[in-house]
């Protein structure tokens, strides 16, 4: 994972949450690693990938999120260390 960068979105709701996904891996090559649904309607969707890519996912992940719904957090971690992927 030490090569890899992790990116994050979180939105209100579980629309806008596949509305972001979908326009991420459409947007870049990255991969989809998880959807956590943290409570009180929030969902985090998590993607891996080159840091460039995981970037442009991310930024189109996030305003495809906001046309349909609430955007609460975006997030990129280039490059993290080997000890993140364990949480």
């Amino acid at each position: 994972m030490a090569q890899q960068s992790i990116g994050t979105i979180e939105t209100k709701g579980i629309i806008a949450s596949v509305e972001a996904l979908d326009a991420a891996l459409k947007a870049a090559n990255v991969t989809f690693v998880r959807q956590d649904k943290v409570g009180s309607g929030f969902v985090a969707i998590t993607v891996t990938g080159d840091v460039a890519a995981v970037k442009a996912a991310i930024d189109a992940g996030a305003e495809a999120a906001r046309r349909v719904g609430e955007v609460v957090s975006v997030n990129v971690i280039a490059r993290p260390h080997e000890d993140v992927a364990k949480l």
